[in-house]
């Protein structure tokens, strides 16, 4: 499938039409795992309620982003900003943890409908997260 989600935001766009295709943004929303074999023993679905198991931490990383909401293990995000730019969704967040308050600023990269890879502005390490299927 060639065509680009919704980021982050409503389900559907009112896309631009290019040669007769609707071209849309890409939708982040959802539950990602860097294990796409492992979501299960990472997350747990209660009626529309998607959560981390106890002990998720030992199967991988993970986030569930909802709306300008991102959830990880250990912090809770929102979205400040973000910005489409070709194949990278760069995005700003406030996060919090139980210690903390600190504004982050990463990238995505759109690899697939399912797949992006994290990265951290001036950081080379990067992971690639895969779509849960919950």
């Amino acid at each position: 499938m060639n065509f680009r989600r919704c980021l982050l935001g409503a389900p559907l766009l009112a896309g631009i039409t290019v040669f007769g295709v609707q071209a849309r943004a890409f939708e982040l929303n959802g539950v990602w795992a860097s294990n796409a074999t492992l979501c299960d023993k990472m997350f747990s679905k209660t009626g529309k309620k998607v959560s981390f198991v106890p002990m998720s931490d030992l199967y991988g990383s993970g986030f569930i982003i909802e709306g300008n909401r991102i959830r990880g293990k250990a912090a809770s995000c929102t979205i400040k900003s973000r910005k489409e730019d070709g194949s990278t969704v760069r995005l700003s967040a406030s996060c919090s943890t139980n210690v903390a308050v600190e504004v982050m600023e990463f990238n995505l990269k759109i690899i697939d409908d399912d797949t992006v890879s994290r990265a951290y502005p001036g950081i080379e390490l990067q992971v690639d997260f895969y779509r849960c299927p919950l």
